[in-house]
């Protein structure tokens, strides 16, 4: 992951500006966290930009219903409407709480745990802590 700071005065910072959208268009934005501060020499806007030295888009989209077995597409889908209320709650893109390639990953274990979830590529203490609750409780739910 790199990190770009952009302070960008205004008013004037027009070209800076398009430099801070080039970037956003050009690669795979992780997060963008941005703040106005104030000082003697007027007011700015600070964007700090995490991402990932790859081309935007450069992905593949994948099907799941294609490539996921019916019953696995089903828990992958109810995962997915987890994923959204989580995203709506934290005001945060779906992508930062588990992408679709994770949560296949989760949708194919019979049982899941944190010890389970944290095998899956990309997924880690953080998230586990933050969310994997929510998605174990699902998966036992599911089961009845």
């Amino acid at each position: 992951m790199l990190i770009k700071i952009f302070t960008i005065p205004i008013p004037g910072g027009e070209a800076i500006n398009d430099d801070l959208n080039a970037l956003l268009r050009s690669k795979k934005v992780l997060e963008v966290e941005s703040q106005v501060v104030s000082s003697a020499h007027g007011a700015h806007w600070c964007f700090c930009v995490k991402y990932l030295d790859e081309p935007a888009g450069d992905r593949k989209k994948v099907d799941y219903r294609e490539v996921l077995a019916p019953l696995v597409f089903q828990r992958f889908e109810r995962m997915r409407e987890l994923r959204r209320q989580i995203s709506q709650e934290e005001a945060a893109p779906a992508y930062t709480v588990f992408t679709d390639e994770e949560m296949a990953a989760l949708a194919k274990m019979e049982r899941l745990t944190p010890e389970a979830m944290n095998s899956v590529k990309g997924i880690g203490k953080n998230k586990i802590e933050k969310y994997g609750a929510r998605f174990i409780q699902l998966m036992q739910d599911e089961k009845g």
